[in-house]
């Protein structure tokens, strides 16, 4: 896979004059690259799961290569995330290449000498499937270097664009190809497509990151990503809904090469038919969804979309007419690039900018957990009961959770998560070594007792913010001799750490800051001192 082909796919489409990023041609070249590299990933993708019907009419089998693609996104994707992050991307991205290329090569070479088992085709998807973990989040973190800001959003909507117009070519020309020519031919295609790719970046000159003196190891920057996971309330309700939604909707998935083959009839081109008919209909919802989503709210949206892919996941389950499966795959198509875009347009929303490549990596691991969960327990399922039954046991279960969820609103994202930069530079007698720590702040405040439960409201919400820029621990404590004197603290595992913390406080933070400010009483502003961990023999440690 040559760029991640969930969260691109999932960001509105480009309203009209977003194509001006095109007239930038490191963009235009790399853009380009990238289209054929997913078309030559999608037509591979075909040619394994046709491949895995003719050596199994096991449904757990063909399940099995479903997991096999999704399952690493869930192992990796986290640590792809942090490396995005703290690798020169070019490089990185090209090594990945190398890889890629190599899985399809050795597909090539087992399909040309007859020697594809199942076994293989599982273990050589698997690592084609770390490959795309790999480079999903560098894809991503790459496109604001290629154009300049004015142009980012078109660029991210044409990305978007790129992956539709892949899925909609790729598995029609991979399902024909197979048919004519052999899966050899398809995964040999596959093999031009990553040198494309390859090329594109050695084109590219990039520049090497500048050093702050600040830049993240990969150990610091896995705990600072996980510890924002855990503090941020409207991450954890995107990836609720996300995990609930894929686990039942991954069972078409699942199921389709078996639908196509077993139940319709159809052969290798009509299951890329299929596929590409899916990726119509997402072009198609790209281009309305703006139009709808105004017209339905995001709430509303991802309830109609959940119910309108459990009608279709129904719907292949009571079809044996070729037509019928393609007008539902076509609606599958919609409503899923709907889901997509509302999940992940949230999620962007909720995000600042210096922990987005690990906030989506997070929500990959999300996705691809639930479609590799979803796709190997529907698989199984439907080896025991049958494929329509499990395909129709999944709509009507998608449908019960759909409604059931709805009264749980996603996060509406509005809040300005740009660095607002007001804390003043910490006090120190000398300087402070970075990797010093851990770093105890307190800040004190004197509340009225009229004040203190609707100051100790608004620092609970302060907290939270603490937590997600940095702070493993966090509390508020009062003096016992003088209960309106409190004290706010909260632990950071490093000088380096909390100088990072600076400059990731959000305008949104700082605006729920200065509520708990107006609570405190006197002419001062409220006492913020650093404490440093004192070394066993009594002296400073630098």
């Amino acid at each position: 896979m040559t760029q991640g082909t969930t969260l691109e796919q999932a960001v509105p489409p480009p309203p009209p004059g977003t194509f001006a990023p095109l007239r930038h041609g490191l963009f235009a070249v790399i853009w380009t690259a990238t289209v054929l590299g997913n078309v030559g990933t999608f037509m591979r993708d075909v040619s394994s799961s046709w491949l895995v019907t003719e050596l199994s009419a096991s449904p757990a089998a063909v399940a099995m290569i479903q997991a096999a693609g999704t399952l690493p996104v869930f192992l990796l994707a986290i640590p792809a995330g942090v490396l995005s992050d703290i690798l020169d991307r070019r490089r990185f991205l090209l090594a990945i290449q190398i890889m890629l290329g190599t899985v399809s090569s050795l597909l090539a070479v087992l399909a040309w000498t007859g020697s594809v088992t199942v076994e293989s085709l599982v273990v050589l998807t698997f690592l084609g499937g770390v490959g795309a973990a790999l480079a999903t989040p560098a894809w991503q973190a790459i496109t604001p270097e290629l154009v300049p800001r004015s142009d980012l959003k078109g660029a991210i909507a044409l990305n978007s664009l790129g992956i539709n117009i892949a899925r909609s070519i790729g598995p029609a020309l991979g399902g024909f190809l197979l048919a004519g020519f052999g899966a050899a031919a398809v995964y040999g295609l596959d093999v031009l497509t990553y040198l494309l790719v390859g090329g594109a970046l050695l084109w590219w000159r990039r520049e090497a990151d500048a050093d702050d003196g600040l830049r993240e190891h990969f150990g610091g920057a896995l705990r600072a990503g996980l510890r924002y996971a855990r503090a941020s309330h409207d991450l954890h309700r995107i990836l609720w809904r996300a995990v609930l939604f894929f686990s039942f909707a991954s069972a078409v998935w699942a199921l389709l090469p078996i639908v196509a083959r077993q139940e319709i009839g159809g052969g290798p081109s009509f299951y890329g038919l299929m596929l590409g008919s899916v990726g119509a209909g997402a072009i198609l919802g790209a281009v309305l969804l703006p139009r709808v989503r105004s017209r339905l709210g995001q709430d509303r949206l991802v309830l109609v979309a959940s119910l309108v892919t459990a009608g279709s996941t129904a719907l292949l389950a009571l079809t044996n007419f070729e037509i019928v499966a393609l007008m539902a795959t076509f609606v599958l198509g919609v409503a899923w690039i709907a889901m997509l875009t509302t999940l992940n347009s949230t999620m962007q929303a909720i995000l600042p900018n210096w922990i987005r490549g690990r906030g989506l990596a997070i929500y990959l691991t999300a996705f691809n957990g639930a479609m590799a969960a979803g796709s190997l327990g529907w698989g199984f399922l439907a080896q025991e009961i049958g494929t329509d039954t499990t395909l129709i046991v999944a709509g009507i279960t998608l449908t019960i959770v759909a409604v059931l969820v709805h009264r749980a609103p996603l996060p509406s994202g509005e809040g300005d998560l740009t660095p607002s930069l007001h804390w003043p530079e910490p006090a120190m007698a000398e300087p402070v070594a970075n990797d010093r720590g851990p770093v105890m702040i307190m800040v004190t405040y004197r509340i009225q007792q009229a004040d203190r439960a609707a100051f100790l409201t608004v620092l609970e919400r302060l907290s939270e913010g603490r937590r997600r820029d940095g702070a493993y621990a966090w509390g508020v404590s009062e003096d016992a001799a003088d209960p309106e004197h409190i004290v706010e603290w909260f632990f950071v595992e490093s000088w380096a750490e909390h100088m990072r913390q600076h400059k990731r406080v959000s305008k949104a933070d700082a605006d729920i800051q200065a509520e708990t400010r107006r609570f405190h009483q006197g002419g001062e502003p409220p006492l913020v001192q650093h404490f440093l961990t004192v070394d066993r023999t009594g002296r400073r440690a630098h």
